[in-house]
């Protein structure tokens, strides 16, 4: 008994089908991963800022988006904006990579994690913030001007 031509035919055509489904599924699950990994978390964080950490009688008032040093030779330290309050960030210093979500209700001198904030005039630094009105928690910082996630135009200090 003879095999019928066509029906060979649509069974390679269905196989070579299949063949480039999971194709394309695997090299988009692979693009997918890539892209996590080369994307990290900070990467895409928009509201990490870099401020003086020499102490209270330091008056330079260092403020970067970029991990660096200070105008006094220190190490920047990392810091993310939990408010933003006119022109003045309230940062959380804990731990790099900390993604807290805001100030202890019971004291407000502290963070959700227990950590004292900081307060940063970011007047006069050239930094670009999220002001969307009175008391902002947007969070968002740049060194050059864009839109926030809000979908207000940052403004620069």
């Amino acid at each position: 008994m003879k095999s019928n031509p066509i029906h060979n035919h649509n069974n390679r055509r269905d196989n070579l089908m299949r063949m480039l489904i999971v194709s394309l599924c695997l090299a988009m699950l692979a693009a997918g991963c890539a892209s996590m990994q080369s994307g990290g978390a900070t990467a895409e964080r928009q509201d990490v800022l870099y401020s003086c950490n020499c102490g209270p009688d330091c008056k330079c008032n260092t403020l970067s988006t970029k991990a660096g040093n200070c105008t006094c030779g220190e190490a920047l330290k990392w810091g993310h904006v939990l408010k933003v309050e006119g022109s003045e960030a309230i940062l959380c210093q804990c731990a790099e990579g900390c993604a807290c979500g805001g100030l202890d209700a019971k004291d407000p001198t502290k963070c959700l994690c227990g950590t004292p904030v900081k307060r940063v005039d970011m007047a006069g630094t050239g930094i670009y913030y999220c002001n969307c009105g009175g008391s902002c928690h947007c969070n968002t910082v740049s060194d050059k001007p864009g839109e926030c996630k809000c979908g207000m135009k940052l403004k620069k200090t």
